[in-house]
């Protein structure tokens, strides 16, 4: 009689190991099925806080130039990227650092979130804007490529124009590192660009800085809109283009005639035949030597008549806006 194989015993905890090494599994699958919301980011609110930005930086350094008004002429030219370094190091201290957005982002409703870790679908997200700010590591290397990285290549560009390492005549060290700067800053330009348009196509990072770190501009708040008004502004720029409209018509215009023009419309008739006969129209004085203009037989001051009827060849009364042919002293005939 054969002997017959007994099937052996599971072991005690054998589905506990089973658990344990099937759940991470389970749990990559469900990770992989669950996709965060998609969102999309106004292009031009990211652009328009970027300018915004640009333009706090520039109103706190003509703020900071009348400072040093009192010193000798070029002082601050020398120390033009430091100033510069120095302004935008204030708005990333004061925004970012302390996770706030910069100004023009705040205006555009906008703030930066951590791409890596965005929480995805599920019961702790509703709009798709959820997420942490920047990581401290992300911040640090923020400030290090906008502000330091833009403070060593003006730094590094004037110096080179300075030494003129560009010249075919400096040593070939000098040209090499010269050579080198042009193509580093090419390679720059042509990264930016093709940023640009991956930008233009997703939305997602503007620049190549907010790429690499993965800090994404989200909307702050979902119930905002997404354009800050620009009604102040419109209003503004109306009476800037209107004032130097003026400014530019009236040396062309005839102020006696204009004044001719508007006489009938004015509330004082009765009073106008008496100082206004007697007080020289140019200077609104009584003249010290009466002299008239001929043929209108108005008064002007000798000096007043004299000086415009030899300036202006066709010299109009200031009262009548008849053509002066002479002048003459009055009482005389």
């Amino acid at each position: 009689m054969g002997t017959e194989t007994l099937p052996r015993a599971p072991l005690k905890d054998a589905w506990l190991i089973e658990y344990s090494r099937l759940h991470p599994l389970w749990r990559s699958v469900q990770e992989s099925s669950r996709v965060s919301l998609p969102i999309s980011i106004s292009r031009v609110n990211q652009f328009d806080a970027a300018r915004l930005d640009v333009e706090m930086s520039a109103m706190l350094k003509e703020q900071l130039v009348k400072v040093f008004t009192l010193m000798k002429p070029g002082f601050l030219f020398q120390y033009e990227p430091e100033l510069d370094a120095f302004l935008e190091f204030l708005i990333w201290r004061f925004s970012i650092w302390v996770d706030k957005p910069t100004p023009g982002n705040a205006l555009m409703n906008l703030r930066y979130r951590d791409e890596h870790h965005v929480p995805v679908s599920g019961k702790d997200v509703r709009t798709g804007l959820e997420g942490p700010g920047l990581s401290v590591y992300q911040k640090i290397w923020y400030c290090l490529g906008t502000v330091g990285g833009r403070y060593l290549w003006s730094r590094l560009q004037g110096f080179s124009a300075f030494r003129r390492w560009g010249d075919s005549e400096q040593r070939p060290l000098a040209r090499r590192a010269w050579i080198m700067l042009q193509h580093v800053e090419g390679l720059y330009k042509a990264a930016s660009f093709f940023n640009l348009l991956l930008f233009l196509y997703g939305g997602r990072y503007r620049s190549i800085i907010e790429r690499l770190l993965k800090a994404r501009l989200v909307y702050e708040s979902p119930n905002m809109n997404r354009s800050a008004s620009f009604e102040y502004m419109n209003r503004q720029l109306v009476w800037n283009e209107f004032s130097e409209m003026l400014l530019l018509l009236l040396p062309l215009l005839n102020s006696a005639s204009m004044k001719k023009f508007f006489s009938p419309f004015s509330k004082d008739k009765s009073d106008g035949t008496t100082d206004d006969e007697v007080e020289c129209p140019v200077c609104h004085s009584l003249p010290s030597v009466p002299f008239v203009a001929l043929p209108c037989q108005h008064r002007y001051c000798y000096y007043c008549i004299k000086t415009r009827s030899e300036a202006v060849n066709s010299y109009r009364c200031a009262r009548c806006n008849e053509a002066v042919k002479a002048i003459q002293r009055q009482g005389l005939t």
